[in-house]
């Protein structure tokens, strides 16, 4: 067994905060060293926690369409990986999903990076994914979201892609017509190389 296979098969047997989730741990996420995208995520909504599969719900159909990008490539774990701040589903809170529990980045975040290194893109998707790849200095996630050029083509930050932020993205018509464009050539190019 490789030591990637043992990190994985560690990560994906992982119970460190079982006892805080209301439908106990069932990490998820995908990796394979030869990914050249990341999605940096938050946590896994209920549905994804029942079904086990990435993105597996609106948002993710949402997040598909805006990196221009059938099922079949985006579940191709050689091509990307998809890792959110934490693993399993965190429970609801009054406003909808509660924060991503904190055990996931120091136990297995940095590790798991170490295992990426062809490495072209990330995509970060929400403030705790944020926070980690940018820095809590900003102000808004408009703010970030709209300086995207500034980080890019290394990483480009986004909205979350959940149906939640339908008032966001009517109040930023900006972001589909100048951001996505872009977005989608560049993720275009790297998984046809």
């Amino acid at each position: 067994m490789t030591h990637f296979d043992s990190l994985l098969s560690d990560v994906r047997a992982c119970t460190l905060c079982e006892k805080h989730l209301p439908d106990g741990a069932r990490p998820v996420l995908q990796i394979h060293p030869d990914a050249c995208i990341l999605i940096a995520g938050q946590a896994p909504g209920r549905k994804v926690h029942e079904s086990g599969i990435p993105f597996d719900d609106a948002s993710g159909d949402r997040l598909r369409k805006w990196l221009g990008v059938n099922r079949e490539t985006f579940y191709s774990p050689e091509q990307i990986a998809i890792l959110p701040m934490g693993f399993c589903y965190p429970g609801t809170g009054k406003s909808g999903d509660l924060p991503p529990r904190p055990e996931c980045e120091p136990a297995w975040r940095k590790q798991l990076l170490q295992q990426l290194p062809n490495l072209e893109l990330s995509i970060v998707l929400g403030q705790y994914a944020q926070d980690y790849h940018f820095g809590k200095s900003r102000s808004s996630l408009t703010e970030l979201v709209r300086s995207w050029r500034t980080h890019w083509p290394e990483q480009v930050p986004l909205p979350h892609p959940s149906p939640r932020n339908n008032l966001w993205l009517k109040k930023n018509p900006w972001f589909e017509t100048e951001l996505l464009p872009p977005l989608r050539k560049l993720v275009s190019s790297i998984i046809a190389r």
